[in-house]
Protein backbone atom coordinates (compact mmCIF):
# COMPACT_ATOMS: atom_id res chain seq x y z
CA UNK A 1 0.00 0.00 0.00
CA UNK A 2 1.16 3.46 -0.55
CA UNK A 3 0.31 6.78 0.40
CA UNK A 4 0.18 9.90 -1.88
CA UNK A 5 1.40 13.18 0.05
CA UNK A 6 -2.34 14.47 -0.42
CA UNK A 7 -3.39 12.31 1.91
CA UNK A 8 -1.03 13.80 4.59
CA UNK A 9 -4.24 16.35 5.03
CA UNK A 10 -7.12 14.18 5.41
CA UNK A 11 -6.89 10.86 7.70
CA UNK A 12 -7.71 12.44 11.18
CA UNK A 13 -8.38 8.82 12.51
CA UNK A 14 -4.04 8.18 12.48
CA UNK A 15 -2.87 11.23 14.20
CA UNK A 16 -1.64 11.57 17.81
CA UNK A 17 -1.86 14.87 19.21
CA UNK A 18 -2.52 16.63 15.85
CA UNK A 19 -5.68 17.05 13.78
CA UNK A 20 -4.24 18.68 10.84
CA UNK A 21 -1.52 15.61 10.18
CA UNK A 22 -0.99 11.99 9.09
CA UNK A 23 1.13 10.71 12.27
CA UNK A 24 1.63 7.09 11.25
CA UNK A 25 2.67 5.55 7.20
CA UNK A 26 0.80 2.73 6.13
CA UNK A 27 3.75 0.86 6.86
CA UNK A 28 3.38 2.32 10.54
CA UNK A 29 6.32 4.20 10.74
CA UNK A 30 5.72 7.46 12.66
CA UNK A 31 6.15 10.52 10.98
CA UNK A 32 7.43 13.12 13.68
CA UNK A 33 5.52 16.33 13.71
CA UNK A 34 5.29 19.45 16.47
CA UNK A 35 3.40 18.30 19.01
CA UNK A 36 3.11 14.44 18.31
CA UNK A 37 6.15 13.40 21.51
CA UNK A 38 6.48 14.92 24.95
CA UNK A 39 10.73 15.75 24.65
CA UNK A 40 11.01 15.72 28.69
CA UNK A 41 9.48 11.22 27.96
CA UNK A 42 11.99 11.38 24.67
CA UNK A 43 15.23 12.72 26.47
CA UNK A 44 14.38 10.34 30.17
CA UNK A 45 14.20 7.38 27.77
CA UNK A 46 17.53 8.45 25.44
CA UNK A 47 19.75 10.25 27.62
CA UNK A 48 20.35 7.61 29.96
CA UNK A 49 21.12 5.19 27.03
CA UNK A 50 25.64 7.23 26.79
CA UNK A 51 24.40 7.13 23.09
CA UNK A 52 26.88 8.71 20.42
CA UNK A 53 25.22 10.46 17.50
CA UNK A 54 27.66 11.42 14.74
CA UNK A 55 27.02 13.88 12.34
CA UNK A 56 28.68 14.02 8.62
CA UNK A 57 28.66 17.55 6.97
CA UNK A 58 30.31 18.44 3.82
CA UNK A 59 31.80 21.80 3.56
CA UNK A 60 33.84 21.88 0.34
CA UNK A 61 34.72 25.04 -1.72
CA UNK A 62 32.74 28.62 -0.78
CA UNK A 63 30.38 26.40 0.74
CA UNK A 64 32.66 27.02 3.62
CA UNK A 65 30.77 30.30 4.17
CA UNK A 66 28.06 28.12 6.03
CA UNK A 67 29.90 25.78 8.46
CA UNK A 68 30.59 28.55 11.41
CA UNK A 69 26.84 29.06 11.54
CA UNK A 70 26.22 25.37 11.08
CA UNK A 71 28.16 24.56 13.87
CA UNK A 72 27.36 27.46 16.41
CA UNK A 73 23.17 26.47 15.75
CA UNK A 74 24.19 22.62 15.86
CA UNK A 75 25.73 23.62 19.71
CA UNK A 76 22.44 25.09 20.64
CA UNK A 77 19.63 22.95 19.26
CA UNK A 78 20.97 20.00 18.00
CA UNK A 79 20.95 16.81 20.20
CA UNK A 80 21.41 18.56 22.99
CA UNK A 81 22.77 16.73 26.45
CA UNK A 82 24.06 13.91 24.06
CA UNK A 83 27.67 13.23 22.97
CA UNK A 84 27.91 14.51 19.22
CA UNK A 85 31.18 13.63 16.72
CA UNK A 86 31.04 16.30 13.90
CA UNK A 87 32.81 15.19 11.29
CA UNK A 88 33.84 17.71 8.08
CA UNK A 89 34.71 16.86 5.25
CA UNK A 90 36.50 19.80 2.95
CA UNK A 91 39.04 21.14 0.81
CA UNK A 92 39.76 23.66 2.92
CA UNK A 93 40.66 22.32 7.20
CA UNK A 94 42.39 25.50 7.85
CA UNK A 95 39.32 27.33 7.29
CA UNK A 96 37.43 25.31 9.62
CA UNK A 97 36.35 27.54 12.41
CA UNK A 98 36.63 27.30 16.11
CA UNK A 99 33.09 26.62 17.97
CA UNK A 100 33.15 26.54 21.33
CA UNK A 101 31.62 22.98 22.06
CA UNK A 102 29.56 21.59 25.30
CA UNK A 103 30.88 18.79 27.17
CA UNK A 104 31.02 14.98 25.53
CA UNK A 105 31.66 17.01 21.65
CA UNK A 106 33.82 16.95 19.36
CA UNK A 107 34.85 17.87 15.65
CA UNK A 108 36.95 15.61 13.26
CA UNK A 109 38.28 17.12 10.14
CA UNK A 110 38.70 15.27 6.95
CA UNK A 111 40.34 16.80 4.14
CA UNK A 112 38.75 15.62 0.58
CA UNK A 113 39.25 16.92 -2.96
CA UNK A 114 37.54 19.60 -4.45
CA UNK A 115 35.88 18.35 -7.56
CA UNK A 116 35.32 19.97 -11.00
CA UNK A 117 31.58 19.88 -10.65
CA UNK A 118 29.15 20.63 -7.94
CA UNK A 119 26.81 17.79 -9.23
CA UNK A 120 30.16 15.33 -8.79
CA UNK A 121 30.62 16.95 -4.95
CA UNK A 122 27.14 15.71 -4.58
CA UNK A 123 27.20 12.38 -5.65
CA UNK A 124 30.51 11.56 -4.14
CA UNK A 125 29.04 11.76 -0.49
CA UNK A 126 27.29 8.70 -0.38
CA UNK A 127 30.88 6.60 -1.42
CA UNK A 128 33.08 8.88 1.56
CA UNK A 129 30.27 8.36 4.20
CA UNK A 130 30.40 4.57 3.29
CA UNK A 131 34.38 4.56 3.92
CA UNK A 132 34.18 6.73 7.25
CA UNK A 133 31.52 4.49 8.68
CA UNK A 134 33.45 1.51 8.27
CA UNK A 135 36.79 2.95 9.38
CA UNK A 136 35.43 5.07 12.05
CA UNK A 137 32.08 5.66 13.17
CA UNK A 138 31.23 1.93 13.39
CA UNK A 139 33.44 1.83 16.37
CA UNK A 140 32.52 4.87 17.82
CA UNK A 141 28.93 5.52 17.00
CA UNK A 142 25.28 4.35 17.85
CA UNK A 143 23.76 6.44 15.32
CA UNK A 144 24.98 8.72 12.37
CA UNK A 145 22.95 11.51 10.71
CA UNK A 146 24.01 12.88 7.65
CA UNK A 147 23.30 16.57 6.88
CA UNK A 148 23.56 19.54 4.26
CA UNK A 149 26.02 22.65 5.64
CA UNK A 150 24.12 25.46 4.33
CA UNK A 151 21.76 25.49 7.41
CA UNK A 152 20.99 27.21 10.58
CA UNK A 153 19.66 25.48 13.84
CA UNK A 154 16.48 27.38 14.98
CA UNK A 155 14.54 24.81 17.82
CA UNK A 156 15.06 21.39 19.25
CA UNK A 157 16.48 18.47 17.07
CA UNK A 158 16.75 16.08 19.42
CA UNK A 159 16.52 12.18 20.50
CA UNK A 160 12.78 12.13 18.94
CA UNK A 161 14.36 11.42 15.52
CA UNK A 162 16.09 8.53 16.94
CA UNK A 163 15.38 5.06 14.78
CA UNK A 164 16.74 1.97 12.85
CA UNK A 165 16.32 4.35 9.27
CA UNK A 166 15.49 7.92 9.12
CA UNK A 167 14.72 10.24 6.12
CA UNK A 168 12.38 13.26 6.08
CA UNK A 169 9.75 14.36 3.50
CA UNK A 170 11.16 17.08 1.08
CA UNK A 171 9.58 20.43 1.93
CA UNK A 172 8.56 21.34 -1.56
CA UNK A 173 6.85 17.90 -1.80
CA UNK A 174 4.78 17.34 1.52
CA UNK A 175 1.59 18.89 0.09
CA UNK A 176 2.23 17.65 -4.09
CA UNK A 177 0.49 14.46 -5.38
CA UNK A 178 2.97 11.85 -5.98
CA UNK A 179 2.86 12.16 -10.03
CA UNK A 180 4.71 15.57 -9.42
CA UNK A 181 7.37 13.65 -7.44
CA UNK A 182 10.87 14.08 -9.24
CA UNK A 183 11.90 10.78 -9.08
CA UNK A 184 14.37 9.19 -11.83
CA UNK A 185 12.41 7.73 -14.37
CA UNK A 186 14.78 6.63 -16.99
CA UNK A 187 14.46 2.69 -16.62
CA UNK A 188 18.19 2.63 -17.68
CA UNK A 189 19.26 3.93 -14.32
CA UNK A 190 19.60 2.06 -11.42
CA UNK A 191 17.40 5.19 -9.38
CA UNK A 192 14.78 4.40 -11.47
CA UNK A 193 11.30 4.25 -10.02
CA UNK A 194 8.49 3.91 -12.62
CA UNK A 195 5.34 6.25 -12.79
CA UNK A 196 2.74 5.14 -10.14
CA UNK A 197 5.42 4.14 -7.56
CA UNK A 198 6.72 5.59 -4.57
CA UNK A 199 5.66 6.72 -0.99
CA UNK A 200 6.96 9.98 -0.43
CA UNK A 201 10.08 12.05 -1.70
CA UNK A 202 12.82 12.02 0.57
CA UNK A 203 15.14 14.73 0.33
CA UNK A 204 19.15 13.72 -0.17
CA UNK A 205 20.29 16.93 2.55
CA UNK A 206 19.31 14.54 5.80
CA UNK A 207 19.40 10.96 6.46
CA UNK A 208 20.25 8.76 9.10
CA UNK A 209 20.04 6.55 11.74
CA UNK A 210 21.65 3.46 13.20
CA UNK A 211 25.13 3.31 11.91
CA UNK A 212 24.86 -0.31 10.80
CA UNK A 213 21.69 0.62 8.58
CA UNK A 214 23.12 3.87 7.42
CA UNK A 215 26.25 2.11 6.18
CA UNK A 216 23.88 -0.37 3.92
CA UNK A 217 21.91 2.56 2.61
CA UNK A 218 25.46 4.73 1.06
CA UNK A 219 26.63 1.67 0.23
CA UNK A 220 24.17 0.64 -2.09
CA UNK A 221 23.64 4.25 -3.24
CA UNK A 222 27.09 4.50 -3.87
CA UNK A 223 27.84 1.74 -5.82
CA UNK A 224 24.18 2.47 -7.57
CA UNK A 225 25.80 5.33 -8.65
CA UNK A 226 28.96 4.08 -9.99
CA UNK A 227 27.02 1.67 -11.73
CA UNK A 228 25.24 4.44 -13.47
CA UNK A 229 28.60 6.44 -14.14
CA UNK A 230 30.37 3.75 -15.97
CA UNK A 231 27.05 3.78 -18.50
CA UNK A 232 27.36 7.86 -18.93
CA UNK A 233 23.90 7.98 -17.06
CA UNK A 234 24.00 10.30 -13.80
CA UNK A 235 20.47 10.05 -12.11
CA UNK A 236 17.68 13.10 -12.38
CA UNK A 237 18.75 14.55 -8.34
CA UNK A 238 22.38 12.61 -8.36
CA UNK A 239 22.38 11.10 -4.33
CA UNK A 240 18.58 11.98 -4.09
CA UNK A 241 17.39 10.05 -6.36
CA UNK A 242 19.67 7.16 -5.56
CA UNK A 243 17.95 7.39 -1.70
CA UNK A 244 14.39 7.65 -2.57
CA UNK A 245 14.75 4.77 -4.79
CA UNK A 246 16.72 2.62 -1.93
CA UNK A 247 13.75 4.14 0.55
CA UNK A 248 11.05 2.58 -1.63
CA UNK A 249 12.32 -1.14 -1.15
CA UNK A 250 13.81 -0.32 2.12
CA UNK A 251 11.26 1.76 3.81
CA UNK A 252 12.37 4.24 6.59
CA UNK A 253 11.35 2.91 10.52
CA UNK A 254 10.63 7.02 11.07
CA UNK A 255 9.72 9.94 9.01
CA UNK A 256 10.73 13.37 9.72
CA UNK A 257 7.90 16.10 9.29
CA UNK A 258 9.37 18.99 6.58
CA UNK A 259 9.80 21.37 9.90
CA UNK A 260 12.95 18.92 10.13
CA UNK A 261 14.52 20.94 7.75
CA UNK A 262 12.82 23.48 6.09
CA UNK A 263 13.35 25.65 3.35
CA UNK A 264 13.68 29.70 3.97
CA UNK A 265 12.52 30.16 0.49
CA UNK A 266 9.27 28.29 1.33
CA UNK A 267 7.08 30.90 3.38
CA UNK A 268 5.86 29.24 6.52
CA UNK A 269 2.99 27.06 6.21
CA UNK A 270 -0.28 26.68 8.45
CA UNK A 271 1.07 23.01 9.39
CA UNK A 272 4.37 23.84 10.19
CA UNK A 273 4.48 25.29 13.40
CA UNK A 274 8.16 25.25 14.40
CA UNK A 275 11.28 25.30 12.27
CA UNK A 276 13.78 22.74 13.33
CA UNK A 277 16.71 23.58 10.59
CA UNK A 278 16.25 25.61 7.64
CA UNK A 279 18.67 25.64 4.00
CA UNK A 280 19.17 29.23 4.17
CA UNK A 281 18.50 31.08 1.29
CA UNK A 282 21.34 31.96 -0.80
CA UNK A 283 22.64 32.25 -4.99
CA UNK A 284 23.42 29.07 -6.46
CA UNK A 285 25.59 31.07 -9.26
CA UNK A 286 27.62 32.27 -6.68
CA UNK A 287 28.43 29.16 -4.45
CA UNK A 288 28.05 26.49 -6.58
CA UNK A 289 31.14 26.17 -9.08
CA UNK A 290 30.38 25.04 -12.41
CA UNK A 291 26.30 25.42 -11.71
Amino acid sequence: MVLSTRLLFKQPSLLRGRSDVVTVTPWLAPIVWEDTFDPLLIDAMYKPMNLTIAATVFSVGKYIMFLKDFLETAEKHFMVDFRVHYHIFTDQPTEVPKVNLAVGRQISVHEVPKLNRWQDISASRMKIIHELIKQRISQEADYIYCLDVDTKFHFRWGAETLDRLVAQIHPWFYDMPRDQFTYERRPTSTAYIPNGDGDYYYIGALFGGMVEEVYKLVETCYKNIEVDSAKGIEAAWQEESHLNRYLLYNKPTKILSPEYLWHDQRGKTEVIKVIRLSQVLKNNAEVRENV
